[in-house]
């Protein structure tokens, strides 16, 4: 289903073609994010991102969403710790035009001086917009408790004093030393003809930096006993993120680790849902979720909840996970946990935009796209056995991080309930 093919320069080229859809979707990937930056220059992925919207040598910013949204499609793009893409979907007979656009955002933004004065206001908004949101916020504050003083502990858009610092000519020339030819990729799904796409990327692609790849420094880890940070803020609820350590993407044990997050909090079926939320009414929403990144890995509980029901709640977090610990998941269970997890990846993947994301993760990730088949072979393989040995593994106190945005004054006491 996928082919990738690597030009002269190293760009990859992938595609899955989906014959019967009417839609492609596009997107150009690099294999730089946040945790490939300086604590001087932190948010300045995220800026880039935001400028190459803002106007081309042949383009205005009203222009380059003109071209898109005029055909019918969307234009979009996103940074994480590892990862920046642009991307946009339309029928799939606009293809080239979507790459013109796409390559020409890319390779030929300005980075005006003025338009970048009005956007940096623009992404001071959107921090304090993270701000005015706990639930946001909250997730924010554990990365800096989990992760302190390192770059995965900082906020992806950067700080306001980073954010004054930076200048076109800084933004342009990080593009150029970072966003290289043999870390990026451009990915099409849907009703598309490789061969195709190939020719189309082939014409430009002398234009993208051949610098070398950039690498980021791995995290490190020193934690001994948990740790509490809170954030005091007037608010109605108190938002809590409990931050659990565990394994790289890479880890053998990472099927395991998925089936073991679904089975505690990924949905309404999970253990956390049902006693917290069901039995006990603590809490409107509660749930886990994974981040993997090359070398480390986190698992988190989210919740919200009154203030008073804090302590309670985190009790019953606790022996959620105790659970795990003490006793083998039931084969039923765990069947269902699988059927839940296949379930989700082979309906999203009746998506052209989903499919293109699968693709890209994968080959920045892994280096080669991996079919759905492999996965679920995978996750065929995991055994009661394997849920408890990493709930034993990680559901450990000195794995774990509690972040609050809380009206409470203080964190009295709450150190002492997160334990197993």
């Amino acid at each position: 289903m996928y082919q990738v093919s690597r030009l002269k320069n190293g760009l990859r080229v992938a595609t899955a073609n989906m014959p019967h859809r009417a839609s492609v979707s596009l997107g150009i990937w690099v294999g730089v994010g946040g945790r490939y930056e300086s604590a001087e220059i932190s948010g300045i992925s995220h800026f880039i991102e935001h400028m190459l919207f803002k106007g081309t040598k042949r383009r205005s910013a009203k222009e380059i969403s003109q071209a898109v949204e005029g055909v019918g499609g969307y234009l979009n793009a996103f940074t994480t710790e590892e990862i920046t893409c642009f991307y946009a979907k339309a029928c799939h007979d606009h293809l080239p035009e979507l790459w013109n656009v796409l390559s020409d955002m890319f390779l030929n933004s300005t980075f005006d001086k003025g338009e970048l004065g009005k956007e940096r206001n623009v992404i001071k908004e959107e921090l304090a917009m993270y701000l005015d949101q706990p639930q946001s916020y909250v997730q924010e504050l554990l990365n800096e408790t989990m992760w302190a003083g390192q770059p995965l502990g900082r906020s992806i858009t950067g700080t306001e004093k980073t954010l004054d610092t930076m200048n076109s000519a800084g933004l342009i020339a990080y593009q150029r030393n970072n966003y290289a030819s043999e870390g990026s990729l451009v990915v099409a799904a849907g009703k598309v003809d490789h061969a195709e796409l190939v020719r189309l990327v082939e014409r430009s692609a002398s234009r993208f930096s051949t610098a070398p790849r950039p690498v980021f420094a791995p995290a490190t880890v020193d934690q001994k006993v948990p740790r509490v940070k809170l954030f005091t803020k007037v608010t109605e609820q108190t938002q809590i993120a409990l931050g659990i350590r565990t394994s790289s993407r890479h880890d053998e044990s990472r099927f395991a680790l998925r089936l073991l997050n679904t089975m505690l909090g990924e949905n309404m079926s999970s253990r956390l849902f049902q006693t917290v939320r069901e039995d006990h009414g603590l809490a409107y929403s509660i749930y886990s979720a994974q981040s993997a990144f090359d070398d480390v890995g986190t698992l988190t509980i989210s919740a919200g909840l009154e203030t008073e029901k804090l302590e309670k709640a985190l009790r019953l977090i606790m022996l959620g996970l105790q659970g795990f610990v003490e006793k083998p998941v039931t084969s039923t269970e765990l069947r269902r946990a699988r059927d839940y997890v296949i379930g989700q990846m082979e309906m999203s993947l009746e998506n052209t935009e989903s499919q293109m994301m699968w693709a890209g993760e994968n080959l920045l990730a892994y280096g080669r796209t991996i079919e759905p088949a492999e996965v679920k072979a995978r996750l065929a393989e995991v055994r009661p056995s394997a849920i408890q040995a990493l709930a034993r593994l990680y559901f450990r106190p000195e794995q774990m991080s509690l972040a609050l945005v809380s009206p409470r004054l203080s964190d009295r006491g709450l150190l002492k309930l997160l334990k197993i």
